[in-house]
């Protein structure tokens, strides 16, 4: 049986908020089988609970950002990549300001820390969301699908018209029955532009960005002074966005994912049309690990290295 997982021990780290500039604790906890990802403001009185679900992302403005009664907790999707990578499907998420800390603006440091907790086994099955036909969304001549698969595999295309990314690969995909989260996505970072500051800056966001926590890119060039991670870091930042808003679901999806352009706006509306009609997807459990698709068994363990 492919069983839930949740964290070993608890532990707490401290960063900064992209978009606020303010500093964050952030203290992940295990969780009992079935209780989902539960972010917590701890900073309010009484503090607000709110459950990671398609229907309380409400503002996906540069971030995705969960709500709950005014309640906010912006920024999530580098972290939900993180859980959903590493198949973490319980656990108790609590932060004292309204964004999840951007760290490295990858997932690399969610996945040190979590992997440095532990990951436990729980005596539940995991339940999976297999869709069984196509849905898809078009906003302009941005697009994202989800069709029948049987694994998870996620292709993504980007078109930028920037000197530098169109130097990069404008394509990847990324098949979990093949590839691990840690080794083929975990490393991209998040990236913006310097032309764009003012206007972000007026709206409230980007106030902790940095060469440390992004990409940053002028008219022509990648301004960090280490150049790119990888060749194809900008499409596999996107990539691993789309993970983190598509693990808003609660349930890891047997699906392929395919995408043009993509963000988290559209990503969140192809959750929304995914569930509204019940023809469109089914629960399932693997009871025989031999038979279930690899994505779920082989690409979650650990690494060897």
């Amino acid at each position: 049986m492919i069983k839930q997982r949740t964290l070993k021990k608890v532990f707490s780290t401290v960063g900064i908020g992209l978009h606020s500039g303010r500093k964050v604790r952030l203290t992940l906890r295990p969780a009992p089988p079935d209780t989902g990802l539960v972010f917590t403001r701890i900073d309010l009185k009484p503090p607000v609970a709110i459950k990671a679900e398609p229907e309380r992302v409400n503002d996906t403005r540069m971030a995705t950002t969960l709500d709950k009664d005014g309640a906010r907790i912006a920024t999530i999707e580098h972290l939900m990549s993180a859980l959903s990578g590493l198949a973490i499907d319980n656990c108790y998420i609590d932060v004292d300001a309204p964004e999840i800390p951007i760290m490295d603006g990858s997932g690399s440091t969610f996945v040190f820390l979590i992997r440095a907790a532990g990951i436990e086994e729980q005596d539940a099955p995991r339940k999976f969301v297999r869709v069984k036909k196509n849905v898809s969304i078009h906003v302009g001549d941005k697009w994202a699908s989800l069709e029948p698969y049987d694994g998870y595999k996620l292709s993504f295309a980007i078109d930028f018209g920037h000197p530098a990314i169109d130097e990069t690969a404008q394509f990847v995909e990324v098949d979990f029955n093949k590839e691990n989260y840690i080794e083929s996505v975990s490393h991209a970072r998040t990236f913006g532009f310097v032309n764009d500051l003012e206007m972000l800056w007026g709206m409230g966001l980007a106030q902790g960005g940095t060469l440390d926590n992004a990409i940053v890119l002028d008219d022509f060039h990648v301004l960090n002074p280490d150049g790119l991670r990888s060749q194809d870091e900008f499409a596999k930042h996107k990539l691993l966005d789309a993970m983190g808003d598509l693990y808003v679901l609660g349930h890891p999806l047997v699906a392929h994912y395919r995408a043009f352009k993509s963000g988290h706006e559209i990503n969140n509306k192809l959750l929304r049309a995914l569930l509204a009609n019940p023809e469109n997807w089914e629960f399932v459990e693997y009871q025989d690990e031999h038979t279930a698709p690899k994505a779920f068994t082989e690409a979650v363990k650990e690494p060897s290295n």
